[in-house]
């Protein structure tokens, strides 16, 4: 499908990449919602003026920023048309994307030029994973009654396991435990 100012909005996933403020002082505001939110459109895409990122009513529009963000605080993100691709809460359409070194996980949609057959899961089965992919990140307590010699190379494999299968947390931790993986 092809994106435009008429149906960007209507059931899509997007990222949207940061840009500076000055970008908007030659550009004329297209429509401003509800919330706030204005779009300022062009040839090539749209760029939006927000404080609130992530859900937007039927889209999940992701920013990525060049700076520290806050949530709440105003960014201007913008985005080709060629970004947005479908989004539904049923389909199979996200993947996960893990940085270990950062301890950062995202999830992305299959459509993106960088997929490369990873595990693809509907928005929920994303949203549990991530979930769980960040309680190993963040705290130790997922390996208790684990006997390992090295925490970071389980840690390591159990993060391994959580974003390339859909083998169950509980299952995973079993594995690891009985030292079969």
């Amino acid at each position: 499908m092809d994106y435009n100012r008429s149906n960007f909005h209507k059931h899509t996933f997007c990222l949207f990449q940061q840009v500076d403020f000055s970008v908007l002082a030659d550009v004329k505001l297209g429509y401003k919602s509800n919330s706030g939110s204005e779009y300022y459109f062009t040839e090539i895409g749209v760029y939006r003026k927000s404080n609130h990122w992530g859900r937007a009513a039927n889209c999940r529009w992701r920013l990525l920023v060049n700076s520290e963000y806050k949530n709440q605080t105003e960014i201007v993100g913008f985005a080709r048309w060629t970004d947005f691709y479908p989004n539904n809460e049923t389909e199979k359409l996200f993947y996960i994307e893990l940085n270990e070194a950062t301890n950062e996980v995202n999830f992305n949609h299959k459509n993106h030029p960088n997929y490369n057959h990873q595990v693809v899961r509907n928005a929920s089965e994303t949203a549990k994973r991530i979930k769980e992919i960040k309680e190993v990140l963040l705290s130790n307590s997922w390996a208790k009654y684990l006997i390992f010699d090295d925490f970071e190379e389980i840690k390591s494999k159990m993060l391994s396991e959580l974003v390339n299968t859909n083998e169950s947390f509980v299952n995973l931790r079993k594995i690891l435990k009985d030292g079969k993986k």
